[in-house]
């Protein structure tokens, strides 16, 4: 069954063109390296400064599972640090 996920992130005043920017290698990696990912996209709020969500889609908890082993998606969790004010609020649900 695919599942999605929507990761919310608030990132600090000053730090959005540094994130998007190291989120844009982080989201080329999992479409060039992750056949088992339909989606997966950052999108800013329109009405809340320095709100991010992520949207993904995996065809199987197992994909997720290998988007999370993965070597991108290890390597990212350490430039986030600076960018964020704590750490994302994750979802997950079953697509309908």
């Amino acid at each position: 069954m695919a599942i999605g996920a929507i990761a919310t992130l608030k990132v600090r005043e000053g730090k959005e063109a540094e994130f998007e920017a190291a989120f844009g290698e982080l989201m080329a990696a999992v479409r060039a390296g992750e056949p088992g990912n339909r989606l997966y996209q950052l999108c800013r709020s329109r009405s809340e400064a320095g709100t991010y969500v992520v949207m993904e889609i995996y065809e199987s908890d197992e994909a997720a599972k290998v988007h999370v082993a993965s070597a991108h998606f290890k390597a990212f969790g350490p430039k986030l640090g600076p960018f964020v004010a704590g750490p994302p609020d994750v979802k997950f649900f079953d697509l309908v």
